[in-house]
């Protein structure tokens, strides 16, 4: 059964563009060069660009612990750490995934 996460992230306004640069570039990375990573989706809310929430599915919880070790990720951490103010991870079971490539 696929490992599911969602992150729930507020940022510095301020550094917003920043911010979606350095998340852009880890996205990107993860799903390249991790076979264990099979979805990571970012989005803002409108009303409120601040607020962050990522959608994350990985083969397995040990994939997972990999992509926390990764160097595209461990850059990605050192960057939020000084934008994001606030972080809230949810695991979650799985109920029925589904996606169409755009």
């Amino acid at each position: 059964m696929p490992y599911v996460r969602v992150a729930e992230i507020a940022i510095d306004p301020a550094q917003g563009d920043r911010y979606r640069a350095a998340l852009a570039e880890e996205i990107e990375a993860s799903i390249d060069l991790e076979p264990g990573v099979l979805a990571l989706q970012a989005v803002s809310d409108r009303d409120n660009p601040a607020r962050i929430i990522v959608f994350e599915i990985y083969t397995d919880e040990a994939a997972y612990m990999t992509h926390l070790e990764t160097p595209h990720f461990r850059k990605y951490k050192a960057v939020a750490q000084s934008i994001v103010t606030s972080l809230k991870l949810t695991e979650t079971a799985p109920i029925a995934l589904g996606m169409k490539t755009i």
